[in-house]
């Protein structure tokens, strides 16, 4: 797979692809294929059946109502039930770590909702091994729905020929900084990790918060170290050298990005309670001017587009470790995925309902200023639908992927993950010995594989 076509985007005023068989009331939308009929009128030969009303079920991670795409989500769901009487959406909006246990649950007794939401890659398998999700590869020919995706994403979530699963995004790992909080405290954008410490301890000394993380949700501490390893590997691809017997986890890469991310901490780089803070709180400290500094995938975009900080915020490649690393390295986040039940009760009208939406949800994003960085190809000019200069750069780093690594836990197994997560989630709490904590992902690794 060739990262450079992933991540293509052609800037040249407008994103271009027609999405004109997109939208209600066009009459090439699945939902227009139900015939209707008379109150009171039986069907006859010539009048179908009143269709059975239907309750779906649509687990998803956009519990945040001022998040865009929590607001895009419920226009599509209104839309398409307006146009659909006979069918009811039931929303269950979770936070990523609480829809990621609660899914765990259903799975383990075989009651997965209609519509839910996974990882790609190795955090997806287990499931499609399980028999859980159901193919889509019909679905997604129906109104070219498969021609909206940018090329080579749906590989992610692919098995032995079949996709299971339509993402909502595509995503690459950078830092957002607040200029005014920077003018204030007298510093500027750092080029080198070594540089970006300093930043923080001279933001620190003058009252001002350095750095949002909401760790309370493991895996963005998780996101930050893997993009501090990617530096200190000298390039992608150390879990992999890991899995193939390369390397282990106590090579001197991994406890080098170990104790650089501890320097980031003992620095006094995030806030009072870290771990206490969940993904939409970490957030908002950033998006309400409460701190100067930001690590997140670029899906954050949007919400700092529809925020008080909009228009005052840049942003910054993740920069060098001790020299090594390449900058148009990134992190890359294919995004979460949304898959249905191989048990769904109306298996037929759950696969309308998501065709439905995803070709309604490039659109209806790009309204909303959340079409940074979605799965999807996007006919609209950002510029000119009042996309911020901040949203325009992040566009334009697009561009400059060379390739990357995917978070840990879409790459290693469950079980190493797990020690992972709570590995990293600790150093946010007390300093540790770097050999220590290699040890702890090694024995996990060995235990698991």
């Amino acid at each position: 797979m060739k990262w450079s076509n992933i991540f293509k985007f052609a800037l040249t005023g407008t994103l271009a692809l027609s999405l004109a068989a997109c939208g209600g009331g066009n009459g090439n939308t699945p939902n227009n294929s139900q015939g209707t009929k008379e109150p009171g009128v039986e069907g006859t030969a010539n009048t179908p059946e009143k269709p059975k009303d239907v309750t779906i079920t649509f687990q998803n991670i956009f519990p945040d109502p001022t998040d865009p795409k929590h607001i895009m989500m419920k226009t599509i769901v209104a839309n398409y039930e307006a146009e659909n009487p006979h069918v009811k959406i039931e929303l269950d909006s979770l936070n990523t770590d609480q829809q990621k246990l609660k899914l765990k649950t259903q799975a383990a007794s075989k009651e997965v909702p209609d519509i839910t939401v996974v990882n790609p890659s190795a955090q997806m398998k287990p499931f499609v091994d399980a028999g859980l999700f159901a193919p889509l590869n019909d679905m997604v020919e129906e109104n070219g729905l498969k021609d909206t995706f940018q090329e080579g994403i749906l590989e992610w979530y692919t098995f032995d020929g079949n996709l299971y699963a339509l993402p909502d995004g595509n995503n690459i790992g950078l830092v957002y900084y607040n200029k005014e909080l920077f003018e204030q405290g007298g510093v500027e954008v750092p080029t080198t990790f070594e540089e970006m410490v300093e930043v923080v301890k001279t933001l620190k000394s003058k009252g001002i918060q350095p750095m949002a993380i909401g760790e309370k949700d493991t895996w963005t501490g998780s996101f930050l170290f893997m993009n501090v390893l990617l530096r200190t590997n000298g390039g992608p691809g150390f879990l992999q050298d890991v899995m193939d017997g390369k390397k282990t986890f106590e090579d001197p890469a991994f406890l080098e990005a170990v104790d650089s991310l501890q320097n980031l901490i003992q620095a006094g780089a995030f806030q009072e309670g870290a771990t206490s803070f969940d993904y939409n709180a970490g957030g908002n400290l950033f998006n309400t001017g409460k701190a100067a500094m930001y690590y997140m995938g670029s899906w954050a975009t949007g919400g700092i587009e529809t925020s008080s900080v909009n228009g005052k915020i840049g942003v910054f490649k993740f920069p060098t470790v001790n020299g090594k690393g390449d900058p148009n390295e990134f992190m890359l986040a294919p995004g979460s995925a949304f898959a249905i039940s191989a048990n769904s009760d109306h298996l037929e009208e759950t696969k309308k309902f998501l065709n439905y939406f995803m070709l309604n949800f490039p659109q209806e994003a790009f309204k909303v200023k959340g079409a940074v960085g979605i799965a999807q190809k996007v006919d609209g000019d950002f510029k000119a639908a009042g996309y911020s200069d901040m949203a325009m750069d992040v566009l334009a780093m697009f561009k400059d992927v060379k390739g990357g690594d995917l978070a840990f836990d879409n790459t290693m197994n469950p079980g190493t993950t797990q020690v992972h997560l709570t590995s990293i989630q600790n150093l946010f709490v007390q300093k540790k010995d770097a050999a220590d904590v290699a040890k702890e992902h090694q024995t996990a690794y060995e235990s698991n594989k």
